[in-house]
């Protein structure tokens, strides 16, 4: 503790008198208390005054317990033993305290000593280092498990920090890069390590290659900054040549789809009713044109089959057959997608730029499905299209010529679309040269035999079954339903009610049809149509399955109104899971 105890005699009443304490105590670094036998005080330094809190007063000839509580001086006086070492804690304070037994030149034990030191800050500042040491090895963990690759640079620009992520993608480890130069890692390209040091300002999207195998990155540099001073900067590292390899396989496997051919001929169109061969007619002559052809239907009518088939029955046969929806590709990139780009025409712009659907399919046709909903913007530029038979690649002034035969479709109903200001009047009579109408199957359900014998047989070819017919009244119920999804939802009722069969089963029976719904949302009844008892006849029962469905519907729509729409308190109710519940929900269309 700093002093150094020589032979003390005697520590009487004379010998304290004689000896001038005080050239002695300033010297002293340590707080310092002597008590004689009795342990009443004798000696207190400054320091000890000023670590124990002593401002007034001469506690000189004190008990040493009224100002330092179990000091252990009394003890030491005891055992005549010294404790050296041990921390007390007093007043909020943390103390290192050495006690000590003092003895005459006889080895007669005179009195004891404490010498003390205040280590509160030290312990404070142990404290703190331990937790930044915590938080240095959290950030450590935290850099080394991150998939980024990082490094660290000081204010000179020398490495300091790599985590296993950055030595994965450049190939160089800590030997390599700490303590060198932030060039060391760079094959082509500036440091953006010493642009931030320079500048104190961030720098992002940075190109460049790094390592020996000169992999293209791109990087994030931000400064390190510390009470307003740089003290460095910090690199986040993104590998981008994996990414340009996968999109480049992504656009390989868009152009084979794209340029996948048409496969479906007029044979393949079901159906004998007057309306589905008015429309095959008018499909077939305008087959034979040039012209541009407007498919109109609902959904589900079957307007890709009929693009198909007069791309096949044309004269453009051989050429590409490229089908796009316009609902499908989002408005930002659907110009581009359709017209092709120049390199660097927008952020992420492939170098050299790319073709655009109608360039592909020139020589050929192109699908433009959904036509009604593309915005005004791109619907002037699609007129350019087929107005001067040319395009304009975005950011390109240069126009390319382009031989492409348009077939456009739609849902919706393009003259209150014009009415309303959100289709150009133009444009639509530009596309609406050859209209061919594809009645929904509503108003030609005479076809529907036809349809469900062409649909069993392909559902037997893929499903590996062989159902050979429906149940006369499970016809009926087909002929009898309103059909909003047309011969697409046809096509579901059938898939669906094939995979609810046991294997051995080979007609289609009422119980095997999911439900289905009138367009005012009402289901409808999957049972053999009742005979009416005024006629002499007895009403035939309802089936059970309908019985069991009414049953769970009801029940649905109680709890539902007993829990006011809460529908996790309605499953309780019910005694299902939550999960369940929104299954019955959708499946009797009870959803909101």
């Amino acid at each position: 503790m700093g002093v150094t105890w020589g032979v003390i005699k005697d520590l009487s009443r004379d010998h304290y008198e004689k000896i001038d304490w005080s050239t002695i105590f300033p010297y002293i670094h340590d707080a310092l208390i002597v008590v004689d036998t009795k342990c009443r005080i004798k000696i207190l330094n400054n320091r000890a005054k000023e670590s124990l809190g002593v401002s007034h007063g001469d506690p000189m000839g004190q008990p040493v317990e009224e100002l330092l509580p179990n000091s252990r001086l009394n003890e030491v006086l005891l055992s005549g033993q010294p404790e050296l070492n041990y921390r007390r804690l007093w007043r909020e304070k943390v103390f290192l305290v050495n006690s000590i037994p003092i003895r005459d030149a006889g080895g007669k034990l005179v009195g004891a000593a404490a010498i003390f030191r205040d280590i509160t800050a030290e312990e404070k500042q142990a404290k703190e280092i331990a937790k930044l040491k915590e938080i240095q090895q959290l950030l450590e963990a935290i850099i080394n498990c991150t998939q980024d690759a990082i490094s660290v640079v000081d204010q000179e620009g020398k490495g300091i920090l790599i985590n296993p992520a950055y030595t994965h993608l450049t190939g160089l480890v800590e030997r390599d890069v700490i303590g060198k130069p932030p060039t060391v890692d760079i094959a082509e390209g500036e440091s953006m390590h010493l642009k931030v040091i320079k500048t104190g300002e961030p720098v992002e999207g940075a190109v460049m290659r790094v390592g020996p195998k000169k992999r293209e990155v791109v990087v994030n540099v931000a400064p390190i900054m510390v009470d307003t001073r740089l003290k460095g900067s910090v690199a986040v590292i993104h590998d981008i040549s994996e990414i340009k390899r996968l999109n480049d396989e992504l656009e390989r496997a868009k152009r084979r789809i794209r340029l996948l051919e048409a496969k479906y001929t007029f044979a393949d169109i079901i159906g004998n009713s007057r309306q589905i061969r008015t429309a095959v007619e008018q499909a077939k002559r305008a087959a034979g044109t040039p012209a541009t052809v407007l498919l109109r239907g609902e959904s589900g009518t079957g307007k890709e089959l009929f693009a198909h088939a007069i791309h096949r029955a044309s004269k453009r046969r051989k050429g590409q057959f490229i089908r796009v929806n316009c609902t499908a590709i989002a408005e930002s990139l659907l110009e581009s997608e359709l017209f092709g780009y120049e390199g660097g025409a927008f952020t992420g712009a492939r170098r050299g730029g790319r073709k655009g659907l109608f360039e592909e399919a020139n020589g050929g046709t192109i699908l433009l499905d959904e036509i009604g909903e593309i915005s005004p913007a791109l619907q002037a530029k699609l007129l350019r299209v087929l107005q001067e038979k040319e395009v304009l690649r975005v950011g390109s002034t240069k126009p390319i010529s382009v031989d492409v035969r348009v077939i456009a479709a739609t849902n919706i109903i393009l003259e209150k679309a014009v009415q309303n200001g959100t289709f150009r009047e133009d444009l639509y009579y530009r596309i609406n040269v050859v209209p061919v109408y594809i009645p929904p199957l509503r108003s030609r359900k005479e076809d529907i035999p036809q349809l469900v014998h062409f649909l069993l047989r392909k559902f037997n070819q893929e499903y590996g079954r062989n159902v050979e017919s429906v149940a006369d009244n499970v016809l009926q119920i087909l002929m009898d339903y309103d059909w909003p999804g047309n011969v697409r939802e046809l096509e579901n009722v059938l898939g669906r009610a094939m995979i609810n069969m046991r294997f051995n089963e080979t007609i289609i029976q009422a119980q095997h049809l999911p439900l289905l719904r009138h367009y005012a949302g009402e289901h409808y009844a999957l049972a053999p149509v009742a005979m009416s008892p005024g006629d002499g006849q007895t009403a035939l029962p309802e089936t059970l399955e309908l019985t069991l469905h009414k049953a769970e519907r009801k029940a649905l729509n109680q709890a539902l109104k007993y829990a006011e729409g809460n529908k996790t308190k309605a499953a309780r109710l019910l005694g299902i899971s939550i999960r369940s519940l929104y299954y019955k929900l959708d499946k009797y269309a009870l959803t909101d």
